[in-house]
């Protein structure tokens, strides 16, 4: 991995460098909001600037000499406010605009929105974006347009709204719940002149509808791809084992695949996930297995070089079950997924990451995601293995499509070529 970008080495972030988000100005420079937690645990925002703009990985870092640059606003606890956005540009006012979670002394979920024109000195925008009652402390918010195909700018898509009315445009909404550690979304629409977001629907509002990733998906953050116009997801995948064996191994945690992320119009109630194509580079050998039926009770063993790293696709239902992935007595074990639309003439289809300790599913092109942390004490290197299995009691499974390849390592080409 690449060196540590910044470190708690000041009063204002010295318990904590927390996230945040950079944002790209128009003439090409990179300023970074982050959350600082104090020498009296106060939750503050910090800016910081690439030391080097022109390093492509952008390693150092440099603090803004002035920091903090906001404080938590009367009415917000002084642990309850973190994690900007990254900003957006509004030409009503030309100011830049972004948003900070929180949550209110009646354990509602709440955002906040700020403006700036010139990253340094913030004001408040009047009113709350949006409020949940009883969803708790909002962390890591995101907020952005989707379309069906591509991505959507943010600046551009308020843009658009102030010139047409926007009426067509959803937003996506995302909050991280402190609470239960899962990220809520939900799909609404953003007015910019009123400082509002208003859900599709409220019965499946943010916090309480629908979620990201159905297993260990958290604090999430997206980033818009002006490059191949689409908008990326990452997530923190945390650990499911015990500290000690944390410890013992030496790292803890590790990111998800990036996934891309656009709205599914067939549905129109939710978006799509899927990993990014520079996944399937990595793919090297590759086994069509045609179509296999799998009997009720039975098990069908998938002969394969290495079962490390795979990517797979079939078309047939599956189960994400940790109860039985490892031996080991200190990890967590779960049933993780939840029920997704399968409309009139589609296919139930999925899609399946496989790693040394991770796998990520993706049903029906991405409408339910699914992310395990799995800890094998034997089925290790060669003794790893894929099978289908078939738990009914009478059904038959039959599989119309099943296509399997190995997956090589990824690594950060640029940054190895310059050690």
């Amino acid at each position: 991995h690449l060196p540590v970008a910044m470190s708690p080495d000041q009063w204002y972030d010295i318990n904590g460098v927390w996230s945040g988000s950079a944002t790209v100005l128009p003439d090409g420079r990179i300023v970074m909001l982050y959350t600082g937690s104090t020498n009296a645990s106060v939750q503050v925002q910090c800016l910081a600037f690439p030391t080097d703009p022109f390093d492509p990985l952008l390693i150092n870092w440099t603090k803004y000499e002035n920091n903090p640059v906001m404080y938590p606003p009367p009415g917000v606890g002084e642990k309850d406010f973190r994690d900007p956005t990254t900003a957006w540009f509004d030409g009503s006012d030309d100011t830049w605009r972004l948003v900070i979670g929180s949550k209110d002394d009646r354990h509602a979920g709440m955002v906040m929105t700020y403006k700036t024109k010139d990253f340094i000195n913030y004001e408040l925008v009047p009113g709350l974006l949006h409020r949940v009652p009883g969803t708790g402390m909002w962390e890591c918010i995101d907020l952005y347009p989707v379309g069906g195909v591509t991505g959507i700018d943010m600046t551009e898509a308020v843009a658009a709204a102030s010139n047409n009315g926007g009426g067509d445009v959803l937003h996506v909404m995302k909050e991280s719940s402190d609470d239960n550690r899962h990220d809520y979304y939900a799909l609404g629409r953003y007015d910019a002149a009123k400082n509002t977001w208003t859900p599709l629907d409220t019965n499946a509002d943010v916090g309480i509808g629908l979620r990201y990733d159905w297993g260990k998906f958290y604090a999430s953050k997206t980033f818009y791809d002006p490059a191949k116009k689409r908008r990326v997801l990452w997530g923190w995948i945390g650990e499911t084992d015990s500290e000690r064996a944390d410890v013992a191994k030496g790292w803890a945690s590790l990111q998800s695949i990036p996934r891309t992320v656009v709205l599914d119009t067939k549905t129109g109630s939710n978006i799509l996930q899927w990993p990014v194509e520079e996944v399937e580079t990595l793919r090297t050998n590759s086994t069509n297995l045609g179509s296999v039926t799998v009997d009720h009770g039975s098990v069908v063993p998938l002969s394969l070089h290495r079962a490390t790293q795979l990517d797979g696709g079939l078309r047939t239902h599956f189960c994400h079950d940790e109860t039985r992935s490892s031996h080991a007595n200190d990890i967590v074990k779960r049933v993780v997924g939840n029920i997704v639309p399968v409309l009139d003439g589609e296919e139930f289809s999925v899609r399946v990451l496989v790693d040394h300790s991770i796998v990520e599913s993706f049903a029906m092109g991405g409408r339910l995601t699914a992310t395990s942390r799995v800890y094998p004490t034997e089925a290790i290197y060669a003794n790893a293995g894929v099978y289908l299995f078939n738990n009914a009691t009478s059904a038959r499974v039959n599989v119309t499509r099943l296509v399997v390849h190995e997956m090589d390592s990824s690594y950060n080409q640029a940054y190895m070529a310059s050690l």
